[in-house]
């Protein structure tokens, strides 16, 4: 089995099409916060499958499983798919999901081995709710699985983990454009806060530009999925392999437009986790052809 440790550093990843990232210190005025904090570390999982998907985009259930399975252990170090669950959520918990619900809406085989997988690790299925939706959804919750899908959006740069929540703030239009830096502050609105207990990200067929509008031209069979504990450590890497994928499309940089500074402001100014690639390790199983890692 492959494992991939990526190398990049900060210096790599904010270097060309991505370099506008790096704007969102000056514009929250915490650049020397961002240069002295402690360090983090946090780890991030990619798991992918040449099989899971065909040529025509059907994916194969049952090797979705065992990649699912394959994540669970990784994130969690637990030695089944069921111990892994159970770690993460409690058993008295109300579990909400919340997928990307429409255009490059997140696979519905994947929302339904999470919901499976949930209820043979023993939680009843009456407590495991769809909370996609506004404010009134992750209050009825008591525990968050973020399920997007990888993609670029017109409004916000890259549409994938910190937009998930968009809906939470009940004024989703005030975090487009350059507005998106603040998206890291849904996180921390109190009903929201502290209730992600993981993050998984649809990689099976990540749009890299146009989004959230599916267009054949900037998607591809990537047959992957990506999870961790930290959601900008997630981003991260979600963000890295759009910007790589643009840049492999024209041979030659393609900055997202509008920039997407809520990456590292969600680090630098919302302290969710760690945007600095040499503060994130990657575990990389199955499929390694075109990592863009």
């Amino acid at each position: 089995m492959n494992k991939h440790h990526a190398g990049l550093t900060r210096r790599d990843f904010v270097r060309g099409t991505v370099g506008a990232v790096v704007g969102a210190s000056a514009i929250s005025g915490e650049s020397s916060v961002a240069q002295t904090r402690p360090a983090r570390s946090s780890r991030v999982i990619v798991v992918r499958e040449q099989a899971v998907q065909s040529n025509d985009h059907a994916v194969d259930k049952a090797i979705l499983k065992r990649m699912l399975a394959e994540t669970l252990q990784n994130v969690t170090g637990e030695k089944t798919a069921n111990n892994a669950w159970l770690s993460l959520i409690k058993s008295g918990d109300t579990v909400g999901l919340v997928p990307t619900p429409h255009l490059n809406p997140t696979h519905q085989e994947l929302i339904d081995l999470v919901r499976e997988g949930l209820v043979e690790a023993g939680i009843p299925k009456e407590r495991i709710l769809l909370a996609q939706g506004g404010p009134e959804k992750p209050k009825a919750c008591t525990a968050l699985i973020a399920l997007p899908g990888l993609k670029a959006h017109w409004l916000t740069g890259i549409g994938t983990v910190l937009k998930n929540y968009i809906v939470y703030s009940g004024n989703p239009a005030s975090y487009h454009d350059e507005n998106n830096v603040k998206l890291g502050e849904i996180w921390n609105l109190p009903y929201v806060r502290g209730k992600t207990k993981l993050v998984l990200v649809d990689a099976l067929y990540p749009l890299c530009d146009k989004g959230p509008q599916p267009d054949p031209r900037y998607k591809w069979n990537y047959n992957g999925l990506i999870a961790g504990i930290d959601p900008v450590a997630v981003e991260t890497i979600c963000l890295n392999i759009i910007t790589r994928k643009r840049q492999a499309l024209r041979s030659e940089p393609w900055p997202l437009s509008p920039p997407p500074l809520c990456v590292a402001a969600a680090d630098e100014r919302y302290n969710l986790g760690t945007s600095r690639m040499e503060e994130i390790k990657i575990t990389q199983t199955g499929w390694s052809q075109d990592l863009l890692l």
